[in-house]
């Protein structure tokens, strides 16, 4: 299997969410634009499952730049969906 780069090398844009855009759990649970609780927590064992899977094979250094990593990237995306969501109620709000 080739290698998906993390970053575009034009833009330099994380390109990690378009990947998971395309997992199809995602877009199954997008396809009636509904998020269940269910849904959720099907997200989470699968989240749970990967990271146990990937950190069982990790020597020391390694676990602590993936720990970071995923950090960075979780505050990004909480960072960038109140973003768009203070964004979206400015429009609002403007009339």
């Amino acid at each position: 299997m080739a290698r998906k780069s993390w970053i575009d090398p034009d833009t330099k844009e994380p390109l990690i969410d378009d990947y998971a855009k395309q997992m199809e759990s995602f877009m199954r649970a997008f396809q009636d634009g509904v998020i269940t609780d269910k849904e959720i927590s099907d997200q989470e064992a699968q989240l749970v499952d990967c990271m146990t899977e990937v950190e069982s094979s990790l020597d020391d250094e390694t676990h602590a730049k993936v720990t970071r990593l995923l950090c960075e990237l979780n505050a990004f995306d909480v960072m960038q969906f109140t973003y768009e969501m203070q964004k979206a109620r400015a429009a609002m709000f403007r009339g």
